[in-house]
């Protein structure tokens, strides 16, 4: 790949006016490779390419597309170990969990949609008893995807697929602090024959390319997964147009621990708000724990904290990598000196600097915070870094209460073995998603938050009709 390149209309395009940028290596601080940063010259080929294409595009049938979904499918999987090591290295995911999880949520969410398609109908009768009504789902026009860096494969399934599934056409704006994989992702549409200005992708960074694409009048729809912050700025900027914006934004997700959850509960949850070095929105940072179990909590929390072995993204092995980048690490190491300053929280484990033996890379301490509350900075703000923040509950009333207390809404998490409890307490929480004793959702579940987690969902039948209109008619004549 020439990374210096854009893809529009079907062509690997040089910018008309583009800027270089460095994209850092955050294990090693070196850089990787040098991309280009879009203009509003570049963008605008990117929009008219995809504007010209879909007068075809929409009009193609289900076969078609479920067809090409099928080929990218068969090409990605074929390239998975490849699109692992690259995720590994702009990211910073360790190589494993890069070729496993980051790489393979890719390959899983195109299967999911292919699902998601082959049963979606776009015509259908109002009801069984109305043969003169209909309600016709159409594809909304260009779309534009402003994906984050986090987990880039996944978000850029969850929004590229659907906007092909449904007949729309797009252009992408990577994060630029992880545009490699999504380059390559760019080249395995290229090879499965996506019809020109169908897809496109612009590198850019977020006040440049992102806010030229939410603003566009020719945008039709904006997708964004990012920050809370961000989503607001692109919100206003797209009101002028009135477009449609899907937001996937931040979380401050309650992990509530009953006295009766079952064993291993608690070393879990720790691991989980660790793994991808706590850089996941859904992430359960804050663990509620049952009183009478919360001395215990501790120990297994201390435990496993301690189990947490921390590496080179490259190396193989059950750790975690480094943050993304110098801002990202300076940021989670203000918010761990907060915690024990400003907040008064006790540190069980990690705190400031990095781990022994690491003077390069962003690497964090895996960090435990005991006997919080919820009026701490670190259990009100998402950290997006390895930091956990831990306190005891004595209700299951004031459980419900404490993880509500938050303008987050994205996924909580229960462990008990009292299956009554937690379906009430399910029902009770707000937000998005729950999880209950570390059951995952099958995929093709809907994605997304309340609040300030966003608004819209992703996944299955839910994620095709982000992309779609609705018309209703009457005096259908068969």
């Amino acid at each position: 790949m020439n990374t210096r390149k854009f893809y529009i209309d079907g062509s690997w395009v040089d910018p008309i006016c583009g800027s270089p940028l460095d994209v850092i290596n955050p294990s090693t601080e070196d850089v990787c490779a040098t991309i280009s940063l879009g203009s509003e010259a570049d963008v605008e080929a990117a929009v008219t390419a995809a504007r010209r294409a879909f007068v075809d595009w929409s009009m193609t049938d289900k076969a078609e597309r479920l067809a090409l979904m099928k080929r990218i499918l068969s090409i990605y999987q074929s390239r998975s170990d490849e699109m692992g090591a690259i995720i590994s290295r702009e990211m910073g995911a360790p190589i494993d969990m890069a070729e496993s999880s980051q790489s393979g949520s890719g390959s899983y969410h195109i299967e999911a949609f292919i699902q998601a398609l082959e049963n979606f109908e776009f015509e259908q009768e109002l009801r069984p008893n109305t043969p003169e009504d209909r309600i016709i789902y159409e594809p909304i026009g260009v779309c534009g995807l402003i994906t984050p860096w986090n987990w880039p494969m996944n978000q850029i399934a969850l929004k590229v697929m659907p906007a092909l599934a449904t007949g729309c056409t797009m252009v992408l704006k990577p994060s630029e602090l992880s545009p490699l994989s999504a380059m390559l992702f760019a080249d395995i549409l290229h090879e499965a024959g996506v019809p020109a200005g169908v897809f496109n992708l612009v590198n850019g960074d977020g006040p440049g390319v992102g806010t030229m694409i939410s603003g566009h009048p020719d945008i039709a729809l904006v997708s964004f997964t990012g920050s809370s912050r961000a989503g607001i700025a692109i919100s206003k900027n797209a009101a002028d147009s009135l477009k449609r914006v899907s937001l996937e934004l931040g979380g401050k997700g309650a992990n509530i621990v009953f006295a009766d959850a079952p064993e291993g509960a608690v070393r879990q949850g720790v691991a989980r708000c660790f793994n991808n070095t706590g850089q996941s929105c859904n992430a359960p940072t804050r663990m509620l724990v049952e009183r009478s179990r919360y001395e215990e909590a501790l120990a297994e929390a201390l435990e496993q904290a301690e189990r947490t072995g921390v590496d080179l993204a490259e190396n193989r092995g059950n750790h975690i990598g480094p943050l993304v980048s110098q801002m990202q690490f300076d940021k989670v190491q203000e918010m761990i000196q907060r915690g024990i300053s400003e907040d008064g929280a006790r540190l069980l484990a990690g705190g400031p600097g990095r781990p022994e033996g690491m003077e390069r890379g962003y690497f964090v301490r895996p960090t435990i915070f005991a006997d919080c509350h919820n009026n701490m900075s670190i259990m009100r703000e998402e950290i997006f870094g390895p930091v956990l923040s831990m306190m005891p509950f004595d209700t299951e009333e004031e459980a419900i209460a404490i993880a509500n207390d938050t303008a987050y809404g994205l996924t909580n998490y229960i462990q008990t073995r009292d299956p009554e409890k937690a379906r009430r307490v399910a029902r009770r929480l707000r937000s998005g998603m729950v999880d209950i004793n570390g059951k995952a959702r099958s995929a093709g579940a809907p994605f997304g938050g309340y609040k300030q987690s966003g608004n819209g969902r992703e996944g299955g039948k839910w994620g095709l009709e982000e992309f779609l209109e609705i018309k209703a008619v009457g005096g259908w004549m068969e």
